[in-house]
């Protein structure tokens, strides 16, 4: 079994992440930490987990953290670089579904996130744990930077076309739109359900903390920078990631080959599911499912391919992608604790 403790479970990710591996077959839970909440029985905050868990939050504690095998962080942004080091020292493998260690470049990093980098020496070292892209290293890792939810199904949909040569990199889209659980739990009047309710709107316009990380990924499959537009929209739903991504093909030639040139590249990827021909794939196909479905339109028999892309910001885009990175660096089945079929209506 493998002896898990998670750093910040009262957010959505981290209730997400407590559902997911409360069901694994080979975790078994040792400590769920939040300061503000030290000593209330989990299942009290998140009744849908009692008679799956039966821990209470406690404050955060090293040498309980430094038994298990593996720790989580489910915490904001620049919490887990405070703690990571001491725990890779003692051997303790991580993964911080925060944005802490995603960027390499330390500078730029700084400049999104508004401070410095408190163990700069780590960055290097951490796996960005996309599996799709980095299985290999993945499974040698000690300290892993999972990626965001923007950027996992936006990346997904434009590294088949980088890695083929397929497309013009300099002029590239991505319009991306996400449900309210992907701001958060903390309470915040934008996110009011009279607020966001039957409204629709873009954010993050000049400049998202993802478009930083979306880029890196794109300029290393591409072996050169990118040109990227990213515009992210607040839709009136819970869960879900639409991604639509833009692209102009160097070679119109090449329309008749992109369906199979997806299907060859992700026909391993078990939560990868490129669709037929045609197909809109929706939101509400992948709830609470571990999935990225993706289709590819090329419209109006023009040269602008249009990919779609669609996963659960908290599932593909957080804490199912965490514990499917847990299960490549153990050397467990990879779809261990995660084959539930999405939820539908």
């Amino acid at each position: 079994m493998v002896k898990v403790g998670i750093v910040g479970g009262t957010g959505y990710t981290g209730v997400e992440l407590l559902r997911l591996l409360a069901a694994h077959p080979e975790v078994e839970i040792q400590a769920i930490t939040s300061r503000s909440e030290k000593g209330l029985p989990v299942a009290d905050m998140y009744p849908n987990l009692r008679g799956y868990l039966d821990l209470a939050f406690s404050e955060p504690n090293m040498a309980v953290l430094k038994k298990c095998d593996l720790v989580f962080f489910a915490t904001p942004n620049g919490i887990a670089m405070t703690m990571a080091r001491e725990l890779v020292d003692a051997g303790v493998k991580v993964i911080d579904l925060a944005a802490d260690f995603r960027i390499k470049d330390i500078d730029e990093w700084s400049k999104w996130y508004g401070m410095d980098h408190a163990c700069p020496e780590l960055v290097e070292q951490a796996v960005y744990g996309l599996p799709e892209v980095n299985r290999a290293e993945i499974k040698k890792a000690q300290l892993i930077a999972n990626p965001g939810c923007y950027p996992t199904a936006v990346q997904l949909a434009l590294l088949p076309l980088i890695e083929n040569g397929l497309i013009d990199t300099d002029n590239l889209i991505a319009d991306a739109k996400s449900g309210v659980s992907g701001a958060g739990r903390g309470a915040s009047v934008a996110f009011l359900q009279a607020e966001s309710s039957e409204s629709f709107k873009a954010y993050g316009v000049a400049g998202h903390r993802h478009l930083p990380e979306i880029k890196q990924g794109l300029a290393l499959a591409n072996k050169a920078d990118v040109g990227l537009t990213f515009v992210p929209h607040l839709v009136p739903m819970i869960r879900g990631i639409h991604a639509t991504c833009y692209a102009r093909l160097k070679d119109k030639n090449t329309v008749g080959q992109l369906q199979s040139l997806y299907e060859k590249q992700y026909a391993d990827e078990i939560f990868v599911d490129v669709m037929p021909a045609g197909s809109f794939p929706e939101t509400r196909t992948v709830k609470g499912a571990n999935v990225c479905r993706i289709a590819i339109h090329v419209p109006q028999d023009g040269d602008t391919v249009v990919i779609l892309s669609v996963i659960d910001n908290l599932v593909k885009g957080a804490a199912g992608q965490a514990v499917q990175n847990m299960n490549i660096m153990f050397g467990l089945n990879e779809d261990a604790g995660l084959t539930a079929i999405a939820l539908v209506p």
